[in-house]
C-alpha cells in the first residue's frame, strides 16, 4: 500500500476522535440514542474543521450493522464500504462540480430507490453553496418531503450563499475554528505515534499558521517531515510557511508600545529580507494586540485565550504598560492597514507607516486619560507652586502683591500648565497677567493673537488654568481674559525679564528691538 498522508491517515472515524467540536458531536450522540433524527443536516464552518468528516461519521453510525451506543463500530461491511468510498447507500457529491439542474434531477430520480444494505440512503453534498439557483429549486421539493429512507447531509463554508428556503429545512450545526491548544495537542499525539521529534515552539507555529483548521495543520506537519525529516524545530516551520517567530512578534510589540521607531524600522527590514509575508505580520500583530486587550480585562479568567499558558505572563507584562484606549487605537490602525495592504504597491512601506502610526498611538495620551488627570487635579488639595518649581515665594504677602508674583512666575506657570494641557502653552505664550483681586485674575492677550481667545475660553483649558492659578495663589480664583491695547512687543526695554516668556524677553532686549525696528522684523521662532 502506498504512503497515506497524515490528514487522511488521522481522519476521525468515530465521534470521540473529532477535535474541538464537542457541541456538535454531543448533540448528534443524543439524537442517535433518542432516535430523533432529522431528514437534513447542514454542517457549517471554516475549512479543515471537520464538516465532511462529521457527516461521514454520522452516516456510518446510522447505517452501522453493529453500532456501539451512538458510535459506529468501524468493522462491519457497511462501515468499511463508507470508509473506502464504495458504499451504494452513502453517496458523496461535490457541489462545485455537480452544480447544475441536470445533476439534481438525477439525484431526485434515484432517491425513490431503497437502500441496498443499511436502513438509510444518505446523500452527502460538499460545498453545497456552489449549486446553481435552479439546482436549489429542483432540490427543494425533495428536501421538503423526502422518502423516509433518505437523509441529506450538506457541508459548506459559506452558508449565506445557500437559499433561505433550503436553510429552513435543515438542522444546522456550526463548527468552530479549532483552538491553538487543541491543534497543538493533536499534532503532539500524531508526532508521538509517527516517531516525529518536534519542539513545542514548532508545534505552536504550525498551529498559528493553520488558522483554526486541523487539516491544514496536519498537512503542514506532513510537508515539514518531507522537508526536514523527523526532527523539526521552530525555524523550520517559520522558513517554510513565511511566519515570524514568537520572539520577533513580542519584540515588535514591545517596540510599538515603547514608541521605538528605529527598532520598528529595523524589525520590518529583517522581516522583508527574510521574505516573510507582510500581510501575515499585520494579522499576527492584530491577534497579539487583541490578546493584550483581553488580558487587561480578563482578571484571572483566561478562558478567552487561545494560547498556551507560557505566553500569558508576557502578555500581562506588556498589557501593564498601556491602556485599553491606546490598544483600541492600535487595533483600528492595524485593521485599516490589513484592508489597504492587499492593494499597496509596496507592502513594506505600508507596514512601516502603519507600525509607526501605531507606535505614536501607543505613546500619546487619550482624551480619557487627560480627563482623568483633570479630575485628579480638581480633587487634589491645593499645593503651592513654590513646591513644584525652583522659585520660592512668601505666601504671607498681601493679595495686592499677587500681580507681581504672577508676573514674576508667569513663564514657570505656563510651563507647568503645559504638562497637563499641552495646548495651553501655545495659547498662553503671548499673554501676561493684568490684575489679581481676591477672587479674580485677568490675563492680557496680545492683540495680534486675539484669535486664541476662544481656545483659552474652552471649558477644559479654562478649568485647568483656574486650578493652576488657584493652587499658586492659595485661594480659589476665577480667570478672565482681556485684549491688550498695544502689542507685547512694545513692553519697555527696562521691563524685568524674570517671569517673561522667551519671546517677551527678546522683545525687551535693546539690540533685538533695534534690529526689528530697522528692518520691520518679527520674531517667529526662537532656537537655543
Amino acid at each position: 500500500m502506498g504512503y497515506e498522508v497524515l490528514a487522511r491517515k488521522w481522519r476521525p472515524q468515530v465521534f470521540a476522535d473529532v477535535v474541538g467540536q464537542n457541541h456538535v458531536t454531543q448533540t448528534l450522540h443524543n439524537a442517535i440514542q433518542s432516535g430523533r433524527l432529522a431528514h437534513a443536516y447542514l454542517f457549517v464552518g471554516p475549512r479543515g474543521t471537520g464538516k465532511t468528516t462529521t457527516a461521514r461519521i454520522l452516516a456510518k453510525a446510522l447505517n452501522c450493522q453493529n453500532r456501539q451506543g451512538s458510535e459506529p463500530c468501524g468493522s462491519c461491511a457497511s462501515c468499511k464500504e463508507i470508509v473506502n468510498g464504495s458504499s451504494l447507500d452513502v453517496i458523496e457529491i461535490d457541489g462545485a462540480s455537480n452544480r447544475g439542474i441536470d445533476n439534481v434531477q438525477e439525484l431526485r430520480d434515484n432517491v425513490r430507490y431503497a437502500p441496498v444494505r443499511g436502513p438509510y440512503k444518505i446523500y452527502i453534498i460538499d460545498e453545497v453553496h456552489m449549486l446553481s439557483r435552479d439546482a436549489f429549486n429542483a432540490l427543494l421539493k425533495t428536501l421538503e418531503e423526502p422518502p423516509p429512507h433518505v437523509k441529506f447531509f450538506f457541508a459548506t463554508t459559506e452558508p449565506q450563499k445557500v437559499l433561505s428556503t433550503i436553510l429552513s429545512r435543515c438542522q444546522r450545526f456550526d463548527l468552530r475554528r479549532i483552538s491553538v491548544a487543541d491543534i497543538t495537542a493533536q499534532l503532539q499525539k500524531i508526532a508521538k505515534a509517527e516517531g516525529i521529534t518536534i519542539s513545542a515552539d514548532a508545534l505552536l507555529a504550525i498551529a498559528r499558521g493553520a488558522e483554526g483548521g486541523l487539516r491544514d495543520a496536519e498537512s503542514a506537519l506532513d510537508q515539514l517531515v518531507s522537508f526536514r525529516g523527523k526532527t523539526i524545530e521552530e525555524a523550520d516551520v517559520l522558513s517554510v510557511f513565511g511566519l515570524i517567530s514568537r520572539t520577533q512578534l513580542e519584540g515588535l510589540t514591545d517596540a510599538i508600545l515603547d514608541g521605538n521607531i528605529p527598532a520598528i524600522i529595523e524589525a520590518v527590514a529583517k522581516i522583508d529580507q527574510s521574505g516573510k509575508d507582510m500581510q501575515r505580520v499585520v494579522l499576527e500583530l492584530l491577534d497579539q494586540f487583541r490578546n493584550l486587550l483581553i488580558v487587561m480585562h480578563a482578571g484571572k479568567n483566561f478562558a478567552a485565550f487561545d494560547l498556551p499558558e507560557t505566553q500569558i505572563d508576557t502578555l500581562k507584562k506588556q498589557a501593564a504598560r498601556s491602556s485599553d484606549g491606546r490598544l483600541l487605537r492600535i487595533i483600528e490602525l492595524l485593521i485599516d492597514a490589513d484592508s489597504r495592504m492587499r492593494y499597496a504597491l509596496s507592502k513594506r512601506t505600508m507596514l512601516e507607516t502603519a507600525l509607526i502610526r501605531a507606535s505614536r498611538a501607543a505613546t500619546v495620551a487619550t482624551i480619557d486619560e487627560l480627563m482623568k488627570q483633570v479630575v485628579a487635579l480638581k480633587a487634589a488639595p491645593a499645593v503651592s507652586m513654590a513646591q513644584e518649581s525652583p522659585a520660592e515665594y512668601d505666601v504671607k504677602k498681601k493679595p495686592t502683591d499677587d500681580l507681581e508674583r504672577l508676573k514674576s512666575a508667569w513663564a514657570e506657570l505656563i510651563e507647568h500648565m503645559s504638562k497637563g494641557a499641552p495646548q495651553a502653552k501655545h495659547y498662553l505664550t503671548d499673554t501676561i497677567p493684568l490684575s489679581a483681586s481676591d477672587t479674580h485674575v485677568t490675563i492680557g492677550i496680545d492683540p495680534e493673537f486675539s484669535g486664541e481667545l476662544s481656545n483659552l475660553e474652552n471649558p477644559r483649558t479654562l478649568l485647568f488654568i483656574q486650578k493652576t492659578l488657584s493652587s499658586f495663589l492659595k485661594r480659589p480664583v476665577s480667570v478672565g481674559f482681556s485684549i491688550l491695547a498695544g502689542s507685547l512687543k512694545c513692553l519697555p526695554t527696562d521691563t524685568p525679564v524674570q517671569g517673561l516668556t522667551d519671546k517677551q524677553k527678546y522683545y525687551t532686549n535693546p539690540a533685538v528691538r533695534s534690529v526689528m525696528e530697522t528692518f520691520s522684523g518679527e520674531i517667529f521662532d526662537i532656537r537655543k
